[in-house]
């Protein structure tokens, strides 16, 4: 068995947990969220925590158990806590604004290029160079993140570019005439 899926996870007050054949719902303060759990593996709730359990007792059902109980440990503190991503636009001229449900971005092209803000992600973007991405899904926020970062991937030779706050970028060895 898993490591990971034998720990169990804590409900914190004001969450309630559906559990149905094949996927548990989450209810927080700040929203709900579906997450579908892999065949072979149920979660039963006891005193204020959820446990993770395979149905049978087979060798390939344990990486799905950590994988379950994370996707759903995830959606319990996407509710309650919510993710968030940072990102810096590094570049003279390269800036960003929101304008409504929309962001637009100027990143050194010949034109703006529009970004919609997916249902469930809020964009906030300070000083024109500062991305703040939220949500209370993990797998959106950062894909939301990774699809903003890709609009003008990071060069590590101009240092320009979108990248991850604190991410730091690495030029690659030269050769060396040996």
């Amino acid at each position: 068995m898993s490591r990971i899926g034998k720990k169990p996870i804590s409900l914190p007050s004001g969450v309630k947990v559906a559990i149905e054949p094949g996927a548990v719902e989450v209810h927080g303060p700040k929203g709900k969220l579906r997450q579908m759990v892999p065949p072979g593996i149920s979660f039963e709730q006891h005193n204020g925590e959820l446990v993770a359990k395979t149905m049978r007792e087979d060798p390939e059902l344990g990486k799905f158990h950590g994988l379950a109980r994370s996707l759903v440990a995830n959606a319990v503190r996407g509710v309650t806590q919510g993710f968030k991503k940072e990102l810096d636009i590094v570049g003279i001229g390269y800036r960003a604004e929101v304008k409504g449900r929309q962001v637009t971005f100027a990143l050194g092209y010949s034109h703006p290029i529009v970004f919609d803000i997916p249902q469930g992600i809020e964009i906030t973007v300070d000083k024109a160079t500062h991305i703040t991405v939220t949500g209370t899904d993990r797998q959106l926020v950062g894909q939301v993140a990774a699809n903003i970062r890709a609009m003008r991937r990071p060069d590590p030779y101009k240092q320009k570019g979108i990248r991850y706050t604190g991410e730091v970028l690495k030029k690659k060895v030269g050769k060396t005439g040996a």
